[in-house]
């Protein structure tokens, strides 16, 4: 596996040097999966950067993809999605990862330098699932909805026996103790998407919406990334945040209220509320940007997730970037993709039904 720091891309003079050596153009788009080191034809280096959501997710990938595919090399820097995002619009990244789709004025406004159109191939790719986790001596697992997250969150409700969470939680010995809520202190897609998920769910008691920065209002203690906040719940006393649910561990987690029914977070679970939710309107039939439903009441489906995509042009300047790109993101989406993620970042694998929704993005690219 080879994940270089980004100040390759300018000494490799960006993404044009790729080189591509495939007989045949229509044999980029298979799954890696599919092929060995000794007979994959593809040869070149691929250079993505964004969200480091799939920093662990994409380790997997370039390992997966360069043992099958032996002379290309994979470079994907974990710069933030924003980062990704200019990188990708500036030409010196073939695709980028991020914890949003472009905006459609972001896409009307471009310029994607090295697209040979304005049209852009993006689809999710990473789902997981945004854990809320506690330290309560004694208790393992609690009931919450949407209007009790949000009023502990927001400073509102400052005992663990408060009567929001007794009513849910019938035979579980609550102490009558303060409530430490722990939220990142950087800004953070997981903030952004925790809270996009409060916005919509429990509007009345969460004002502000979706932000990825914390609201200094709401008081609670900050700590620094997703290890920090894992960190500071585990090593406190009546604590509470909100992490990659990868980084659960053995602390205590809370099922959600969807519905009449409450669902513990899975990677099942998350999977499904993204086949619960709609693409966005507006935008073309390769830009497969989801309209999260975060109110969705449809059973077995858990809200709190974050969604990270995969993004590249539809077509390219470079016909050797597009059979690269191609061929690399068939293996992400791929079961044996998906599944290596999973085992890799705890990340939720796709559907069936969306994989063939993406695929098909996929083979449009050109």
């Amino acid at each position: 596996m080879k994940l270089s720091a980004f100040a390759k891309v300018a000494a490799i003079g960006g993404i044009a040097a790729l080189t591509l050596t495939s007989c045949a153009a229509n044999e980029g788009g298979s799954s890696s999966s599919e092929e060995t080191s000794a007979g994959s034809s593809l040869s070149g280096e691929l250079v993505g950067a964004g969200a480091s959501s799939q920093g662990s997710a994409q380790e997997a990938w370039v390992a997966g993809f360069q043992t099958a595919n032996a002379d290309v090399t994979v470079n994907y820097e974990p710069s933030g999605s924003g980062a990704g995002r200019e990188t990708f619009q500036q030409g010196a990244s073939a695709f980028a990862g991020s914890d949003r789709a472009f905006k459609t004025d972001e896409i009307s406004a471009g310029p994607f330098e090295g697209c040979a159109t304005g049209d852009i191939v993006e689809f999710p790719a990473y789902i997981s699932p945004i854990a809320i986790i506690f330290n309560v001596d004694g208790v393992d697992s609690l009931k919450l909805d949407a209007s009790t997250v949000a009023q502990i969150f927001s400073g509102k409700i400052t005992k663990w026996n408060d009567a929001a969470i007794t009513a849910q939680n019938e035979g579980v010995e609550l102490p009558d103790a303060n409530i430490t809520a722990v939220h990142r202190s950087d800004d953070s897609g997981t903030t952004g998407n925790f809270t996009d998920y409060l916005g919509a769910a429990a509007a009345t008691d969460w004002t502000v919406g979706s932000v990825e920065t914390w609201p200094t209002e709401f008081g609670g203690e900050g700590a620094q990334g997703t290890s920090g906040v894992v960190s500071a719940v585990k090593n406190g006393t009546g604590t509470i945040g909100y992490a990659d649910a990868s980084q659960a561990g053995d602390l205590g987690t809370v099922e959600i209220k969807v519905g009449e029914e409450y669902v513990a977070y899975s990677p099942e679970a998350a999977a499904a509320v993204v086949d619960a939710s709609p693409l966005e309107e507006g935008r073309t039939d390769h830009d497969l940007a989801i309209a999260l439903d975060r109110t969705s009441t449809e059973g077995g489906v858990y809200p709190i997730v974050l969604v990270s995509y995969l993004i590249g042009c539809e077509e390219y300047a470079d016909a050797a970037n597009a059979e690269l790109v191609k061929s690399y993101f068939s293996y992400i989406v791929s079961e044996d993709g998906q599944n290596t993620a999973a085992e890799a970042a705890g990340s939720a694998p796709i559907s069936n039904d969306l994989r063939t929704k993406v695929q098909t993005a996929i083979d449009s690219i050109k």
